[in-house]
């Protein structure tokens, strides 16, 4: 696939998707996703599309989850690429349409609303952005209020709320918020029975692998944050089958 080809498909998905997501896809033409894309073949239309639209979303999202607290911290931009792998010579583009989507006046929750328009309510790969976020936040080793009202504003948007937000935060900010509980990793009631957790543990662990992901539109580039849930998702079960004796 060559520049041009890539960069046509970049400029389309932009005017496709259109809003200011649009607009920072089209900011990325000719520019982020020129190596990358040269360097490999494009996913299937559809796929492209979701994976365009996560990439560009994740960092928009990120730029404003980042000003929730009312100022942008080195350690939460560094946070952001290390969870979103960025190559040295797309680093500059990626933190030029970072500081735009800081500046931007568009609200996070039109970013969230064209992104969440692109998968069905409350998707695993949705979950793995809102994972994104929370990583961010989490970044400066202090959470602060205004970060989790953040959060849980996009997970409301993304239709990820009750048990499921909760799920997402344990997986995501644990320790770091004293939120070290395995069975709220799972999204199940402690007193459930072995076989409902089981049961739980196994649908997670197939719901959010990374190969799953990427064949519904994650890219390959954010392949560490699903990495992080499934570690996550995985040391919530060998916890809890310690403490109850689970072969």
């Amino acid at each position: 696939m060559d520049v041009m080809t890539a960069s046509a498909l970049l400029a389309g998905v932009g005017w496709l998707i259109g809003g200011p997501l649009g607009d920072l896809i089209r900011a990325f033409v000719g520019e982020t996703y020129q190596s990358l894309t040269a360097e490999k073949p494009l996913p299937p239309p559809e796929q492209a599309v979701k994976s365009i639209a996560f990439t560009i979303g994740v960092i928009a999202l990120s730029a404003k989850m980042a000003k929730a607290d009312g100022v942008v911290t080195a350690p939460e931009v560094t946070a952001f690429r290390k969870i979103f792998t960025v190559s040295p010579e797309e680093a500059e583009n990626a933190r030029r349409v970072f500081d735009l989507a800081r500046r931007d006046t568009a609200g996070f929750e039109t970013y969230a609303r064209q992104i969440a328009a692109l998968f069905v309510p409350g998707a695993p790969i949705l979950e793995e952005l809102l994972g994104s976020l929370a990583a961010i936040a989490r970044a400066d080793h202090e959470i602060h209020a205004e970060e989790i009202a953040y959060l849980q504003q996009v997970a409301a948007i993304f239709g990820i709320t009750g048990t499921a937000f909760r799920a997402v935060l344990h997986r995501h900010l644990g320790l770091a918020a004293h939120l070290d509980d395995p069975y709220a990793v799972l999204g199940v009631d402690a007193s459930a029975p072995d076989t409902a957790l089981k049961a739980a543990y196994l649908r997670l662990v197939k719901e959010h692998h990374p190969d799953r992901l990427m064949a519904e539109g994650l890219p390959a580039e954010a392949v560490g944050i699903a990495t992080e849930t499934l570690a996550s998702i995985n040391s919530a079960w060998d916890t809890i089958k310690r403490e109850r004796g689970i072969a």
